[in-house]
C-alpha cells in the first residue's frame, strides 16, 4: 500500500499540463499576415517619446500571442489609425479645492480591417489612463505611466479586434 501511493504521489507530481490561452480568434488557414501602420500622434498635447512606444507595444502584442507573420502593408489583417488625446486632468478635488491625484488620459482611434471577414473590422476609439499624485511633475512620473497606459491600450486593441472574449 505505501509502494503504491508513494508511486501515484510521484506520477502526478511529475505529470504538467500546459496550457497556453491567450484568447485570440484567428483562422490560420485562411489568415496569415497583419500590417500594423505607425500611429502618428495628433493629439493637442504631444509627448514625441508616446508615439513609438504605442507603436512597439501594438506590434508586440500580436507578434507574441498570434502566429501571423508581420508585413509592412497589405497584410490579411490591418492595423491603423492616429493618438487623438493626450490629456491631464485634475482628480479627487480636497476641500481646499485643490486636486490631489491628476489624470493622464492616452485616445487612440483605430481602423481594423480584416480582408479575410468584413464583418469583423472595427472602427473604435480606446482610452485608457492612470492617477498621479499633484505633488508630483508629471515629467517625474510620465515615461513610467505611458508604460502602463500603452500596454493596456495595446491589450484592449487586440482583444476587440482577435480576440474571442
Amino acid at each position: 500500500m505505501k509502494r503504491l501511493t508513494i508511486l501515484l504521489l510521484v506520477i502526478l507530481t511529475s505529470c504538467t499540463i500546459s496550457y497556453k490561452f491567450n484568447g485570440a480568434a484567428i483562422d490560420y488557414n485562411t489568415t496569415k499576415t497583419i500590417s500594423i501602420a505607425e500611429f502618428p500622434i495628433r493629439a493637442a498635447l504631444v509627448y514625441p517619446p508616446l508615439g513609438p512606444a504605442f507603436n512597439e507595444a501594438l506590434k508586440d502584442i500580436y507578434t507574441r500571442q498570434t502566429r501571423l507573420s508581420m508585413v509592412k502593408t497589405g497584410g490579411d489583417l490591418q492595423v491603423e489609425g492616429e493618438i487623438t488625446g493626450y490629456d491631464l486632468s485634475p482628480q479627487a478635488v480636497t476641500e481646499d479645492a485643490y486636486a490631489s491625484q491628476t489624470r493622464l488620459t492616452i485616445s487612440v482611434k483605430v481602423r481594423y480591417t480584416n480582408t479575410k471577414n468584413p464583418n469583423l473590422n472595427v472602427d473604435q476609439t480606446f482610452r485608457a489612463y492612470r492617477d498621479f499624485s499633484s505633488s508630483q511633475m508629471l515629467t517625474q512620473v510620465q515615461d513610467e505611466l505611458i508604460s502602463q497606459i500603452v500596454d493596456e491600450l495595446a491589450e484592449l486593441i487586440f482583444n476587440a479586434t482577435v480576440g474571442s472574449w
